[in-house]
């Protein structure tokens, strides 16, 4: 294992509060998805798939998911973005963003990361998304201030995701995360274990369940037995930030340490689908973002480079692994998360941004 997968992240400790009556739903498990059904089915072609773009949102809620997701082969390139849900932003706030994401960008998914613990908060997301028509990486965030809180959001989470009936028709994946490996959240062989009983509650939805992390967080966390999750997910979300790589210097020079990740996923991922979850380049340092290699740089040109290189490697993207690998550019805006952002603190784009979604 090179030090060019070596990542080390930083650690933003996030606020959350118990929802009112949220532990008493109970976490109930039915059965374990066939693996024939972890694939979606061909759904005619684009667009005539969701989230497609061109497709259309259908006027009524449809009665099944079966032939309704786009197939995991035509998903690499651009996706959308990962968006921070910490300001437990307003439905109006979701709705104009989700927009934004997908006719500014041609955005295809959120994924979620951070936590809103707000009561219906996970409606609001669902209603925002079927607007939009975007899916959604939904999350489990363990964050750091209670060691139990996560256990209130699976069950907050899987409680909307069978309550709402739109919910299935948007959530692409439940996520446990991010970097629970890394973070030490829990034991590798616990992890393993929640995942598969929330693959068990979410068969009847047909909602596959992975965890959020980096190569690094698998590799070290291998003697514990990471490669169990490797086994028990349902596809990959993988973290790319060669910034704090040992290695790193300027963006445009990053793509070996991103193809050596990305060689480790394809070579140990069991030929699941791979997608890049939390993957940029900040656009400046502050305490708890710093660089691990003296000649790393952070500004908004490299930020901007960084997305370039992505977007050059476009016809890498589309069959690398053979399934092809689909990025997310992390994150939506510099509110959200300092220096990561598309956008600025001001609302305005910091560079032009108009990566391909196919090629």
């Amino acid at each position: 294992m090179t030090l060019a997968s070596k990542f080390i992240l930083a650690v933003t400790v996030l606020g959350s509060a118990l929802l009112g009556g949220a532990a008493s739903r109970q976490y109930k498990p039915t059965k374990t998805f066939a693996e024939q059904e972890l694939v979606p089915q061909k759904a005619g072609g684009l667009p005539n798939c969701f989230p497609a773009i061109g497709f259309k949102m259908p006027l009524h809620i449809p009665h099944s998911v079966v032939n309704w997701w786009c197939d995991y082969d035509t998903e690499y390139a651009f996706m959308g973005f990962s968006y921070e849900v910490t300001a437990c932003q307003s439905l109006e706030q979701l709705r104009q963003e989700f927009l934004d994401i997908r006719h500014t960008f041609k955005g295809r998914y959120v994924r979620l990361y951070g936590a809103c613990d707000r009561n219906g908060f996970y409606d609001d997301i669902v209603d925002a998304a079927w607007r939009a028509n975007l899916g959604v990486h939904a999350l489990i965030w363990f964050g750091w201030d209670d060691p139990d809180i996560w256990k209130t959001r699976r069950d907050v989470l899987l409680a909307a995701l069978h309550a709402n009936p739109k919910a299935k028709f948007v959530t692409r994946v439940l996520q446990f995360g991010s970097e629970p490996l890394f973070d030490w959240a829990l034991p590798p062989l616990d992890l393993a274990e929640q995942v598969k009983l929330a693959q068990e509650n979410l068969t009847s939805l047909r909602i596959p369940v992975t965890i959020s992390e980096m190569a690094w967080g698998y590799q070290f966390s291998e003697p514990r037995g990471s490669m169990k999750i490797m086994d028990q997910i349902d596809f990959i979300d993988a973290h790319m930030l060669p910034f704090f790589s040992t290695e790193a210097s300027t963006a445009d020079k990053s793509w070996p340490i991103v193809e050596n990740d990305i060689n480790w996923f394809v070579n140990n991922g069991r030929g699941k689908k791979i997608y890049l979850s939390q993957n940029g380049w900040p656009s400046t340092t502050y305490p708890g973002v710093e660089p691990n290699s003296p000649s790393a740089v952070a500004d908004v040109s490299n930020e901007h480079d960084y997305y370039t290189l992505l977007d050059e490697k476009c016809s890498y993207f589309k069959t690398v692994g053979g399934r092809g690998i689909g990025w997310f550019a992390h994150i939506y805006s510099d509110n959200q998360e300092p220096g990561y952002g598309i956008y600025g603190k001001d609302g305005s784009l910091k560079f032009p941004f108009a990566p391909k979604i196919r090629c």
